[in-house]
């Protein structure tokens, strides 16, 4: 008996090989289902305050994935985040800017975030800081005609700063072109966003919450 079972050793030496090269090929198939799979992504770049972003984002008629990748470059979704300069929360907004902002927005008859009509604006609460980082951003992009670009450099490096470079041809606003930018803080937000925004559409695009207005 011993004999024969050394016989069918080989055999069951390959045998026992060839299960684990199945089970290890089924391994691999499922990780790259799953790396393919929109769950995967999604799960590898989430988007916090999803309702509160599109819904800021259709008021102010902006795609809502863009105003998602500013507040992902600005502060990974962090409501309370404030930066050495004193700009606060999701989308980084100074306080002046903010206040700004506000009274434009008066002045244009839009509804203004609950709970900021006094006289502190807590730019740390998610809804009021989205409404009025959008709202900019869509100030941004009517300034520039519609160039998302040179709206993102702007809300990096302020409107003067940008009008001024298209201006005197120092940028022409592509995002191609995006290296002429001069200021080295500027051209890296302008770059990430828009690697964000596309990684964005990629994921999300499909989904007819996420779809422009």
């Amino acid at each position: 008996m011993g004999s024969d079972s050394r016989r069918r050793s080989p055999a069951l030496r390959v045998w026992v090989m060839n299960r684990r090269v199945v089970v290890s090929l089924l391994l691999l198939i499922a990780v790259v289902t799953l790396i393919m799979s929109n769950a995967f992504w999604r799960w590898m770049y989430p988007i916090g305050y999803q309702e509160t972003i599109q819904r800021a984002a259709r008021e102010a008629g902006l795609d809502p994935l863009l105003v998602a990748s500013v507040i992902r470059v600005e502060s990974q979704f962090r409501s309370r985040d404030v930066s050495h300069a004193g700009a606060v929360g999701l989308m980084q907004l100074m306080p002046a800017t903010a206040e700004w902002v506000m009274n434009q927005m008066r002045r244009d008859g839009q509804p203004l975030p609950a709970d900021a009509v006094g006289s502190r604006i807590d730019l740390a609460q998610p809804d009021i800081n989205i409404r009025i980082g959008t709202w900019y951003i869509h100030y941004l992009m009517e300034r520039f005609g519609g160039n998302a670009v040179a709206a993102i450099a702007a809300y990096n490096a302020g409107p003067k700063r940008v009008q001024g470079w298209l201006g005197r041809g120092v940028w022409d606003g592509r995002l191609e072109h995006i290296m002429a930018i001069p200021v080295g803080e500027t051209r890296h937000f302008v770059d990430r966003v828009f690697y964000n925004y596309d990684l964005y559409k990629r994921i999300y695009g499909s989904d007819p919450a996420w779809r422009q207005p």
